[in-house]
């Protein structure tokens, strides 16, 4: 683990960047609307996905290949999935003119259009967006130039192995609304400097000092923190809910990892689960974050399994985070705010600043 992390003397971002609607929607386009973000498991048939005001569909094609596509038909502009369906077999048809469309988004059938000499069905597909899996992980992205997934998630892309994230099922699903920037939630999950005041039960499990990164620059950032004695992962009891995921071994069975994934995407990993937060801005000072606990299926499957030691350990952490955040967001948006230095054990907010900075001064 690093023990000689710095900030490099950094201070924290000035108040127009959690408050200023132009900011807001500069980050719409030159961000969201331009990296990998987190959809959902890819374990769901199909998912409706919000991005930039935009509705996605995400499914899979006839060949199990990740799809995205707006939810926009090709006639008349009407939303084709109003919400999100349990699943789609076969086809997409609009409820307005049953216009339909495979799952590769091509159109298949369109009512009374043969009487039209001009109208041809290939010219008519649904609008695509990028979307692609990793370790049962599905992201789209608006930008259809965009590198590819693997490039953007290279730091980590083989990382995780130990942990069979791909065959994990979602055991609990909880969304959060929390009244402050997107930035400031990424700021908060990123350093442990105010867990002895904030979290004494995560403390208590993860002291603060136990904590070190192994990706200290760029896009994905991160590393473990060490269990105290005698603790088997983060839960109320300090104990585990499940038997240590059929990799995980040495002394990965003694740590906890936390990486962020720029812009949408916290990524914890446990002995016995893993969890992941969803962020979605939805205003300058508004954002939506989906948790999801994540557990082997031959875990779900034994009689007795209950999960709830970890939901509710990580929910009520979630909460404190919420709570501070929006006091954070607040004091920023005071006249009186002006910038302040970063202590050494916030280095990681220092990097997501320079990479934050980065992305949004891109031409």
């Amino acid at each position: 683990m690093n023990r000689t992390r710095t900030a490099q003397g950094a201070k924290t971002l000035p108040g127009i960047y959690y408050t200023a609607a132009g900011i807001w929607q500069q980050e719409q386009e030159r961000i969201f609307s331009r990296n990998w973000l987190y959809a959902g498991r890819a374990s769901s048939s199909v998912a409706l996905v919000d991005i930039c005001g935009e509705s996605l569909i995400v499914t899979r094609d006839g060949a199990g290949a990740a799809r995205g596509f707006y939810n926009v038909c090709r006639h008349r502009g009407t939303r084709l999935c109003p919400e999100s369906p349990a699943q789609l077999t076969h086809t997409i048809q609009c409820p307005y003119h049953a216009w339909t469309y495979d799952l590769s988004g091509n159109l298949i059938g369109a009512p009374n259009m043969h009487e039209v000499a001009s109208f041809r069905k290939e010219d008519y597909p649904l609008h695509p967006v990028a979307a692609a899996e990793w370790a049962g992980c599905l992201f789209v992205n608006l930008d259809m130039d965009a590198p590819p997934l693997s490039q953007a998630l290279a730091p980590i892309w083989d990382k995780f192995e130990a942990w069979q994230l791909a065959e994990l099922a979602v055991a609990h699903e909880t969304t959060y609304d929390v009244a402050a920037n997107w930035k400031l939630i990424f700021q908060n999950y990123s350093e442990c400097y105010h867990c002895p005041t904030l979290h004494p039960a995560l403390n208590r499990l993860t002291p603060y000092r136990n904590a070190g990164n192994d990706l200290e620059e760029g896009p994905i950032l991160g590393g473990p923190m060490r269990l105290s004695d005698g603790i088997g992962s983060m839960t109320l009891s300090g104990q585990r809910c499940a038997p240590p995921l059929a990799g995980v071994g040495g002394a990965d069975l003694g740590c906890v990892y936390y990486y962020t994934l720029f812009p949408s995407m916290f990524l914890s990993l446990h002995p016995d689960y893993v969890l992941i937060h969803r962020l979605q801005p939805l205003a300058v000072d508004q954002t939506r974050v989906a948790c999801q606990w994540l557990f082997h299926p031959t875990a779900l499957s034994q009689p007795g399994f209950d999960p709830g030691e970890a939901v509710a350990f990580w929910d009520m952490t979630n909460r404190q985070d919420w709570r501070v955040c929006e006091l954070s967001q607040q004091g920023i948006s005071s006249r009186a705010y002006t910038p302040g230095p970063y202590a050494e054990l916030e280095s990681m907010i220092a990097a997501f600043d320079r990479a934050y900075l980065h992305a949004l001064a891109a031409p």
